[in-house]
């Protein structure tokens, strides 16, 4: 397996990318562990938690790493803060997603039918704006040899746009799911109403947190 400074040396992308590697393993987690609930099935909702956990225990150690070496007096052909903040949301997704591991794990959680349409559209759209900000950080390299300018720039553009919008359609998503939820004959209880809610803002972070790292690669762009 190469060191981080090995990796460094070939791109100052390179460590940001592996770090985004098991960022996108939690976030891939979350379909089956949802698939868990839509079966309640509570033994698979912890194992699959559970490994979530330790995925993002994995990207913590990456991340702890990448910030000794940055701070190693290292150069880099681009701002280390720059690179810091891209680490630092890449972090917050995976936090995120461990935190809807954990919330699925605190009680036995109905999915009532009326709301599993809608709450399948959401989680896949979240997904979606983070799968945009993955190639984003996929396309850095690229960028880096462009000089953060001509052919690779613009196409890195419009997928920064494509991140946006949807981030936006899971935004509308969130809308009518809660709308759902409110208007449900049978009201929910409180404490699951509680954890439902939490649920939904953890999901939907994650493309919030998208597309801020999809815009800050942006700034690059301007800067450059």
């Amino acid at each position: 397996m190469q060191t981080l400074a090995r990796l460094f040396g070939r791109s100052p992308f390179a460590p940001l990318q592996a770090h985004m590697e098991k960022v996108a393993e939690c976030v891939g987690a979350l379909v089956p562990l949802f698939e868990a609930l839509e079966r309640q099935d509570r033994q698979a909702i912890h194992a699959i938690a559970d490994s979530i956990s330790s995925l993002e225990h994995a990207a913590d150690l990456l991340k702890n790493d990448m910030r000794n070496h940055l701070a190693s007096g290292l150069f880099l052909p681009v701002p280390r803060a720059s690179i810091l903040e891209l680490l630092s949301l890449q972090d917050n997704i995976a936090d995120q997603a461990e935190d809807v591991g954990v919330l699925l794990t605190l009680k036995p959680l109905p999915l009532i039918p009326e709301m599993s349409q809608l709450l399948w559209q959401f989680i896949r759209k979240n997904i979606e704006a983070f799968e945009g900000a993955h190639e984003i950080i996929r396309e850095t390299d690229r960028l880096l040899e462009s000089s953060f300018g001509g052919l690779e720039a613009e196409r890195v553009q419009k997928m920064i746009g494509t991140v946006a919008l949807r981030e936006h359609e899971a935004d509308l998503l969130q809308r009518q799911l809660l709308q759902c939820i409110f208007g449900l004959p049978n009201p929910m209880d409180a404490t699951t109403l509680f954890l439902w809610m939490r649920i939904i803002q953890e999901l939907s972070t994650i493309s919030d947190e998208a597309e801020r790292l999809a815009n800050r690669v942006r700034m690059l762009l301007e800067v450059a």
